[in-house]
């Protein structure tokens, strides 16, 4: 029910921007070759890769929300990226073709004649592009839709823009110096630089960029407020599109519950994050014994001296045998098995009779 409601809301938004961006095409197309002025046709071009943007969106989300089937069986959501790459494409040629007309210009300028009419056309589209882009974006960001947010953005540059042409027009009418080759070049250089920001970005989702700070902490925090979790570590998420999300994160519980415990512990935790953030988790278990509280606060006195090591949780001392095993997080930039070393010598030191085994753990959420 809310990838439907997402579905319409990006379709809504896209027909919306859609429409504004060809009733602009056609008013800028129409003054820009009246007063021969490249910055503005260009403006109007840049206007129609905004509305096939905003079709390729549509066509994207329609086939982002097919079922998963057997050959797919997480859904077909990474569709989306592509379809952001595609848009990011389009921008990059317009802005590469924009700036290919326009660098003749600066040493050969075209006499233009701005009309008031034409003058206030451009302050109008200003405005209606900024509004524009105010809402796409702000759906955009409401929904985690990159295409809206990236349309929304785009929009912003060209209100930016086009209030540059007005200008570029009232200095031409008054002082009789064109800067239209000049202007044509900074449109077209925003344009490249925002169609390879979006790359990039896209780009950073399919490969699996770092956890949202923020929705970690919320995540571990309502794990947290399970009666009977002691602790929430090692979370680990994978999207399957921007709405799709699995993972798998550890909880630390008392090591006297029952298999039947667990079980009925962890189906809370699962149902719980589910309901409050749509995201399936599988969870993993790291016990606790009390009485060895006293071998964990040293061991935390100590790794608190080390401003490498980020974090350590899961310790456990097996009864009977003196072993201890316990993760730690050391910085990505730090010697790891430096750090280690200097952990293992020092608690050691401190408890001779016990055998530490230090697991390797990877600062990939907070």
């Amino acid at each position: 029910m809310k990838n439907e409601s997402r579905e319409k809301t990006i379709i809504k938004t896209s027909v919306i921007g859609i429409v504004v961006n060809l009733i602009l095409v056609a008013f800028k197309a129409v003054i820009g070759i009246m007063v021969n002025s490249i910055a503005i046709t260009l403006d109007a071009v840049n206007n129609l890769t905004d509305a096939l943007s905003s079709i390729i969106t549509i066509i994207g989300t329609k086939l982002a929300g097919k079922a998963p089937d057997k050959e797919h069986p997480y859904g077909y959501g990474r569709i989306e990226y592509f379809s952001s790459i595609i848009i990011a494409a389009i921008v990059l040629w317009a802005g590469i073709t924009a700036f290919m007309e326009s660098w003749p210009k600066i040493f050969n300028p075209d006499v233009t004649s701005y009309t008031t009419v034409s003058l206030i056309i451009i302050a109008v589209a200003v405005a209606v592009k900024f509004v524009l882009g105010r809402y796409v974006k702000g759906v955009g960001e409401k929904i985690n839709s990159q295409a809206l947010v990236a349309s929304g953005s785009d929009a912003f540059f060209d209100a930016i823009l086009s209030f540059s042409t007005l200008v570029a027009a009232i200095i031409s009418i008054f002082f009789h110096i064109s800067l239209e080759g000049i202007l044509g070049v900074i449109i077209s250089i925003v344009i490249i630089k925002a169609s390879i920001d979006m790359i990039r970005e896209t780009i950073n989702s399919m490969l699996g960029d770092r956890l949202d700070h923020d929705l970690s902490v919320k995540i571990k925090e309502s794990i947290c407020e399970v009666d009977g979790v002691y602790g929430a570590y090692d979370l680990l998420l994978h999207n399957y599109g921007p709405e799709k999300m699995v993972g798998s994160v550890h909880i630390e519980v008392d090591h006297n519950l029952t298999a039947s415990d667990i079980h009925g512990l962890t189906r809370t935790v699962t149902e719980k994050i589910y309901r409050e953030f749509h995201i399936g988790l599988t969870i993993g278990i790291y016990a606790i014994n009390g009485e060895y509280d006293y071998i964990r606060k040293d061991l935390e006195e100590i790794v608190s001296q080390n401003d490498d090591i980020l974090q350590i949780h899961g310790f456990y001392v097996y009864k009977g045998t003196k072993n201890a095993s316990f993760d730690i997080i050391v910085d990505f930039d730090a010697d790891r098995e430096k750090v280690k070393a200097e952990v293992y010598d020092k608690i050691k030191e401190k408890y001779p009779d016990f055998e530490f085994m230090i697991l390797d753990d990877y600062d990939v959420s907070d």
